[in-house]
């Protein structure tokens, strides 16, 4: 039985995706390595087929037509025999010691039968500009070490949202909330950790410095250029998560609800400053559009979202109001170095 199943989604990764499978293979028969090669031209393809020769009970390979990022992460859901699944991009890789602790936890629960819904661990900024490194980590928010329920939750800081990153879920309760995310469209990853929240039940935290996430490639998805140039699949991505939020019946817990309040405000205040930095006259009418959007959903959520701190600071008046807040976003960016 496979405890985790990896999936690493690779497009033109030839450079750099074994420093990434090197990172995983110490788990041994405990992981499923699912590599899916979507549609690259370079030798992605034959590494990918090269690693699954040689280690056939562990790695598979998986070829399709270029679909996106997202498409990826489908294939690799619709294939994983793993109990969790958690998504590794092919230019990060993780930390082989604490990957082992979790598998030890994660069969710990299994064996016992009280099967964990999300695990938490900590990720780790890699910058290669400056080889500097920051760790996120959520001891401030989430018990360490024992199963709980989001009653127990405490206050995020604006720092610490449930990334990709950071998130391992149980297999089945992707497959029992029908997660599926778009083709040919960046920044899923934020549907991906959104939208299965509901469902979780059973969380665990583990105050362990598990992934390396990599930045400082110009082609990055998270480059702030890139991110412009593709504005309008951020904007795409941040209406699905307002429609699936404002689709709920009912959130039991007043912190989930808060959480996912939260999450929604910091992809409100992306979009619009992205869309302000651009300075283009297009873009700002993009941002009225996308605030327009989310009055219409739900005016109540509308309200509390664009006159609090982030959306008003992403909704300062005037030619100054802007210049204010390109200023203070470059000073975080520089700051924080999350792009």
């Amino acid at each position: 039985m496979k405890i985790i199943t990896f999936t690493v989604p690779c497009y033109n990764s030839a450079a750099y995706m074994e420093n990434c499978l090197k990172s995983l293979l110490p788990g041994g028969e405990d992981i499923e390595i699912i590599i899916v090669n979507d549609g690259s031209s370079d030798d992605t393809a034959k590494i990918a087929d090269e690693y699954a020769l040689k280690y056939p009970t562990i790695v598979k390979a998986i070829h399709q037509e270029n679909g996106g990022h997202g498409e990826a992460v489908n294939t690799g859901i619709k294939n994983a025999l793993g109990l969790y699944f958690k998504v590794v991009d092919s230019d990060d890789w993780l930390d082989s010691e604490g990957m082992l602790k979790v598998i030890d936890v994660l069969k710990k629960y299994n064996n016992t039968g009280d099967e964990l819904d999300m695990m938490i661990c900590n990720y780790v900024y890699e910058h290669s500009k400056d080889n500097t490194s920051v760790v996120v980590n959520y001891k401030n928010v989430f018990p360490e070490n024992c199963v709980f329920g989001w009653d127990k939750v405490g206050r995020f800081k604006k720092s610490q949202y449930i990334l990709m990153h950071s998130v391992i879920y149980n297999t089945s309760l992707l497959h029992n909330c029908k997660i599926s995310l778009p083709k040919h469209t960046f920044y899923v990853d934020n549907i991906f950790v959104y939208k299965p929240l509901p469902f979780v039940e059973k969380i665990y935290y583990m105050d362990i410095d598990l992934y390396r996430y990599y930045i400082g490639r110009e082609d990055q998805s998270v480059n702030e250029k890139i991110m412009i140039k593709r504005i309008d699949q951020q904007l795409l991505v941040t209406k699905i998560m307002i429609d699936f939020y404002c689709g709920l019946e009912n959130i039991e817990f007043k912190q989930l609800d808060v959480y996912m309040k939260n999450y929604l405000s910091m992809m409100m205040t992306i979009s619009s400053v992205l869309l302000l930095v651009s300075e283009s006259e297009e873009n700002l009418l993009k941002k009225d559009e996308l605030w327009s959007y989310l009055k219409s959903a739900n005016e109540n959520l509308y309200f509390r979202l664009r006159y609090r701190l982030l959306g008003t600071f992403s909704n300062l008046p005037g030619h100054f109001g802007r210049k204010i807040t390109k200023g203070v976003y470059r000073y975080t960016s520089k700051k924080y170095k999350f792009n």
